[in-house]
């Protein structure tokens, strides 16, 4: 179990590119893109994409015989009304308030109290716990289980605390002054005090996952802290030559933040007692949703504004990092070469950088590859047996490709 656990990093590298670039030209999410010219232009990058793919294939061994449900497959009318939100209204009710009696009970250190709950107002997407309670849910339902279990919830729980905990760290890490519409943590607190509540945070989802009682789920949501540090390492260096730096990329992205949907979905499968197999699908649809929500948040970051994010644009740019509109628009335009090298220090590179990722086809590119882990995903969820709960499966790559913040 724990070597499978591990070897989910390398699998942010799969490539599904092969399998699904013939049925995105049909897909009704594919907007007026050339998608020839698209797939022409990032080829070097993507044969990076595939060659390690081809390196980590084994581990993780697929039925190929079967064909799966796809969203081309799918009626689509009987799924424009549905609302995972809305589907779940009882279970994600209060999971913010449960959360911030959880840190609340474990401290009597007022101005932590306060540090530790600022994000959890009820203000943020909530993505990770929905997308952890619906896959609950919809293994429950596949396995006939009766309704969701509350260590299950619990997980939902979790993963969100770890994800708002890495929010309060990047907070302290790029000096952030804004998130979520509201001044950071940074910039209300000092540093010290700030650092300590993030850990604090990780500190009560650890004994959490403890409560929970069972090995291969804590060895599972473990990794996902051990995947995020090492992310947030990978962050701070650079690769010299153009595919390296996209291997590099993906394999950051996985880490901090496709791994924590992944792991936590595949939590939820354990719980459920699913198999092999369908742990299997459910750590892979998210995956699949974990690398297209970042891929579309690094888009977002040229094209949104400020009042639209919650949280200022371009920011990556001033941080010094190279996403991946910068990645793909390195193609067209070498000279982003050398301002990635010097992580774009040098007067005038952020703006220039951001002005030849317009010029570029790099956004189109990220939207293209991004699509192409929903279709994934939506694959995927066809492998679970139909339900209110895996329509909604069916539902999310449309939220994450299509959300403007």
């Amino acid at each position: 179990m724990a070597s499978r656990i591990t070897s989910g990093a390398r699998l942010c590298v799969r490539a599904s590119i092969d399998r699904l670039v013939c049925n995105l030209s049909r897909s009704r999410h594919h907007n007026a893109v050339d998608t020839a010219a698209v797939s022409r232009g990032s080829d070097r990058m993507l044969q990076c994409y595939q060659k390690q793919s081809n390196r980590i294939r084994s581990d993780h061994q697929r039925n190929h015989c079967r064909r799966f449900t796809t969203l081309q497959d799918t009626d689509t009318d009987s799924l424009s009304s549905i609302d995972p939100y809305r589907l779940l209204d009882d279970d994600l009710r209060d999971v913010y308030t449960d959360i911030t009696r959880e840190l609340e009970l474990n401290t009597n250190q007022d101005e932590l109290r306060t540090i530790a709950t600022y994000y959890f107002d009820g203000q943020g997407k909530a993505l990770r716990p929905m997308v952890a309670i619906l896959m609950a849910h919809a293994i429950n339902y596949h396995m006939n289980n009766n309704g969701l279990d509350k260590k299950q919830r619990e997980v939902a729980m979790i993963a969100e605390m770890i994800h708002s905990a890495s929010l309060i760290h990047d907070d302290v890490i790029d000096q952030s002054d804004f998130r979520r519409g509201k001044p950071s943590v940074n910039a209300l607190w000092s540093h010290k005090k700030v650092a300590m509540a993030g850990d604090y945070i990780l500190a009560v989802t650890s004994m959490m996952i403890a409560r929970l009682n069972h090995n291969d789920v804590t060895i599972t949501l473990s990794q996902i802290i051990t995947d995020l540090v090492q992310g947030e390492f990978m962050q701070l260096g650079s690769k010299e030559t153009e595919n390296e730096r996209f291997a590099h990329y993906l394999t950051k992205t996985y880490r901090k933040t496709a791994s924590l949907i992944a792991n936590s979905v595949k939590a939820e499968a354990m719980l459920a007692g699913a198999d092999d197999q369908l742990v299997d699908v459910s750590f892979e649809y998210g995956r699949n949703i974990g690398l297209a929500f970042q891929l579309v948040d690094d888009l977002l970051d040229f094209v949104s504004s400020k009042d639209a994010m919650g949280k200022p644009t371009a920011a990556d740019l001033k941080l010094g990092l190279a996403t991946a509109p910068v990645l793909f628009a390195c193609e067209k335009y070498p000279e982003l070469n050398a301002m990635i090298m010097r992580r774009f220090q040098e007067p005038g590179d952020a703006e220039r950088a951001f002005e030849l990722v317009h010029k570029s086809q790099g956004l189109e590119q990220t939207r293209f590859l991004a699509k192409k882990h929903c279709l994934e995903a939506t694959r995927l969820a066809g492998k679970i047996a139909e339900s209110p709960y895996q329509k909604s499966l069916l539902v999310v790559p449309d939220l994450i490709v299509n959300r403007m913040k």
